[in-house]
């Protein structure tokens, strides 16, 4: 937990610090925000994720498809938010690579955990996509098939 505090600080800090004014259309309070889910994320994607899409994205071999790098993510918010709630089964492609290993459903993760998972995958291994909002995953939520 301290970690998690001094990631926090440190990141509020260089965020503060940076100088630059007028550069960005995300307010100081939002970057604050973003920055909250990029260190929840981070901890929630390790301890979720990890394992099989590995800790730096790049996926295991052929059993579990990369995050990073990976064209499923492009326009694909919405899925991939049904995806961590309800898993997934069946053959998936990413990278022009067929991957059919059982992703598990997560229905323990509240909205917030959700949002930040997918806030750190979409911010990172070279990504910087934004905050996706509690708002937005409670909205994808509610249209996804439990099938």
């Amino acid at each position: 937990m301290t970690k998690i505090v001094i990631a926090f600080y440190t990141a509020v800090i260089l965020v503060s610090c940076t100088g630059k004014t007028g550069e960005s259309s995300v307010s100081a309070s939002e970057q604050v925000k973003l920055e909250q889910y990029l260190v929840e994320g981070r901890t929630l994607y390790l301890q979720h994720c990890g394992a099989c899409h590995q800790a730096d994205g790049k996926g295991l071999a052929r059993l579990y498809p990369p995050l990073s790098q990976s064209d499923y993510l492009e326009g694909n918010v919405e899925k991939v938010v049904c995806n961590i709630r309800n898993g997934l089964n069946g053959p998936i492609t990413v990278n022009g690579i067929e991957y059919n290993q059982a992703m598990p459903a997560n229905y323990n993760l509240t909205p917030l955990e959700i949002a930040e998972i997918t806030t750190y995958v979409y911010n990172s291994w070279g990504r910087s996509d934004g905050l996706i909002s509690v708002l937005e995953v409670e909205k994808y939520l509610k249209n996804c098939s439990k099938d």
